[in-house]
């Protein structure tokens, strides 16, 4: 499917979101890579096989903590 050299990762392997991004839309929170992996902004994933990834990454920054 990828026409990349090296070819982009998989989309059953775990550097899965190395991939290329072929389709990038920030307005509405997601991007298509090139291994057909729809990555959401909150790191949620789509995966061509149907299956989804839940979040797997912190999206809030971190607040210091009260001394």
């Amino acid at each position: 499917m990828c026409p990349h050299q090296p070819p982009c990762p998989s989309h059953d392997e775990p550097d899965r979101d190395a991939a290329r991004t072929l389709a990038s839309h920030p307005e509405q929170g997601w991007s298509l890579l090139c291994n057909g992996v729809v990555l959401f902004e909150d790191t949620g994933e789509l995966l061509p096989d149907g299956e989804v990834i839940a979040p797997h990454r912190p999206t809030d920054p971190l607040t210091p903590s009260a001394a």
